[in-house]
């Protein structure tokens, strides 16, 4: 099977890694790449955003299977000339990647299929804001309705900041905050058949402590020792399922990654968003779980042949993931500096790996940072406490001017 993955990033490294290890995948490509993708698959220079280049090139591959995996070219609608042109295609139409793209467009879809979540109103103007914020108090969520790259929210206790952020978007969704701790779950699905794969948590503040301002995601961990017995088919039945069966029903079905932000609160359990592909840096952890071939679980739900699948296979190990990111990030990232110790980060015996995230290659061959978010270490262990203490060793060699990471990944659910 050839296999040709768009994107550039920790996520597309992760399902690059993984496929890779398929012995299905006879071919593998990814376009445009990244320094570390560069290692395990064949990289091509495309505008991910153009779903004609991409489709070219597709076809020029004779790929059998392409992964979109950024939220961008999804929203962008890249899947649909690929669907077109009959190249199995694993992501979500543009108008069902709408779910990603538009959090109003999420709610109402939430609201036709039952599925619990927070009460909130749209807002475009300072006015309906300020109603919106007062009606909930604090402390006060307010969400950019479009893309933002995981950065679009803010959660403050200070309504000057909420009235400010809001005032920076075109619309928002200002809604009631959600208690209790956040849980994201991964599902697979061609439209009708929901897969659910293993939930896991991430950490989204920049600093230790959940401080700092909101972030890409600077670590996550699995599987979840905290999570209470039956949550994966809980939300199988109240979330995920409908969501899909709502989608189909409006005519614009579902075939991809379904991700739920979930909350688990003291009301029971409330979705935070839903993203339209596979996060990061979940998809680290939870892809190192994996031990069914992930080839041929993509392009069954491409086909639309889940329901034929086996049940998925998963190791009973610890995944633990941190993220280096570079100098200023979020707010002002500095780019362009030398990374040293990728290799010594890496275990002999493969507990521990590099995912490259913001990197490229200079005219002298080194790997330098392209991004802030620039790496990502992954580690698997016996236990939460062990995979922790692999990934921060692997940290510890990184050697890059000014970065910085969180120091307490998965800290609180190891001394459990």
């Amino acid at each position: 099977m050839k296999v040709l993955v768009i994107g550039g990033g920790a996520r597309e490294h992760a399902l690059c890694r993984s496929l890779s290890q398929d012995p299905a995948v006879s071919e593998l490509h990814c376009a445009p790449g990244n320094a570390g993708i560069a290692r395990l698959a064949t990289v091509h220079p495309v505008d991910q955003l153009d779903g004609t280049a991409v489709t070219a090139l597709a076809e020029r591959l004779a790929a059998d299977l392409v992964v979109v995996g950024p939220e961008a070219p999804l929203v962008a609608g890249v899947a649909d000339p690929l669907r077109a042109a009959g190249i199995p295609v694993f992501g979500p139409s543009a108008a069902a990647a709408q779910l990603e793209g538009s959090k109003a467009f999420a709610k109402d879809v939430m609201a036709g299929a039952g599925v619990p979540t927070a009460r909130s109103y749209v807002c475009t103007t300072p006015e309906e804001a300020a109603e919106a914020l007062d009606a909930f108090g604090a402390p006060y969520v307010v969400k950019d309705d479009g893309l933002a790259a995981g950065k679009g929210v803010v959660v403050t206790a200070d309504r000057t900041a909420a009235l400010a952020h809001a005032a920076a978007c075109d619309r928002v969704v200002i809604e009631e905050y959600l208690d209790g701790p956040e849980v994201s779950l991964f599902a697979i699905t061609d439209g009708t058949t929901v897969l659910p794969l293993q939930p896991a948590q991430d950490f989204k503040r920049a600093l230790d402590g959940d401080a700092g301002p909101n972030t890409g995601g600077m670590g996550a961990y699995s599987p979840l020792p905290w999570a209470p017995p039956g949550l994966v088919q809980e939300v199988l039945d109240t979330v995920l399922q409908p969501t899909v069966d709502e989608l189909r029903r409006r005519g614009t079905p579902f075939s991809g990654l379904l991700y739920a932000g979930l909350a688990l609160t003291s009301r029971g359990t409330r979705v935070i968003e839903f993203n339209a592909r596979f996060g990061d840096p979940e998809t680290q952890v939870v892809l190192a779980r994996l031990r069914t071939p992930l080839a041929g679980v993509l392009l069954a739900a491409a086909n639309d042949t889940l329901a034929d699948l086996e049940p998925l296979r998963w190791s009973e190990e610890a995944a633990v993931t941190v993220v280096v990111a570079s100098e200023g990030y979020p707010a002002a990232p500095r780019t362009g500096d030398v990374i040293d110790g990728l290799a010594e980060a890496e275990a002999a015996d493969g507990t521990a790996w590099v995912l490259h995230a913001g990197t490229k290659a200079d005219e002298q061959g080194r790997v330098v940072s392209a991004g802030g978010r620039v790496l990502s270490v992954t580690a698997i262990g016996k236990d939460l406490a062990q995979a922790r203490e692999r990934a921060y060793q692997g940290v510890a060699e990184i050697r890059l001017a000014g970065s910085q990471h969180r120091t307490d990944i998965a800290l609180k659910a190891a001394a459990q």
